[in-house]
């Protein structure tokens, strides 16, 4: 799995590379017959939400809401989707199970899941993970992925630098 670190400045710059890491994931969704599970991790205020807002708004000029309460939001974008969870609430792995959401794994799009660990043995594999961390009043990011090169995140890694 390959994997990067990067520093995120302020909430512009996380909502930034939520826009270039849809930018070069989505084209890889539409080749897939399955969707590509994007997991983020970190703390409460940590970003993972500002990051899956500036993921969404790239290709869904609606509004985006955090999926808090309805724990998962669908966005539909032409010939793909783009679903949001936010499984905080779920106080059992089986919850998850019965949320009837496996349909959404199984077609083309993406599946930002915040929050992955309440979900237990019922999520599918990884594609791509995020780890979001406080750095003073920045942000860092350990970022992995099975589906993005070295090189490809490492140009990630030189944007965050400008960001």
């Amino acid at each position: 799995m390959a994997e990067v670190k990067l520093k995120l400045a302020d909430e512009a710059a996380t909502v930034k590379l939520g826009e270039r890491l849809s930018e070069l994931l989505v084209p890889l969704c539409r080749t897939r017959a399955q969707a590509i599970n994007i997991l983020l991790y970190g703390e409460l205020g940590a970003g993972k939400t500002t990051f899956s807002r500036g993921f969404i708004q790239r290709y869904y000029q609606g509004l985006v809401k955090s999926p808090t309460y309805t724990l998962v939001e669908p966005y539909a974008c032409g010939d793909f989707a783009l679903y949001h969870f936010d499984l905080y609430r779920l106080s059992d792995p089986e919850e998850f199970e019965y949320l009837g959401v496996r349909d959404y794994f199984a077609q083309p799009g993406c599946c930002l899941i915040e929050w992955p660990d309440k979900a237990g043995e019922f999520l599918p594999e990884a594609d791509v993970i995020l780890e979001f961390s406080y750095a003073h009043v920045a942000r860092q990011v350990v970022l992995k992925s099975n589906l993005l090169s070295q090189q490809q995140l490492n140009e990630l890694s030189e944007l965050s630098d400008m960001l």
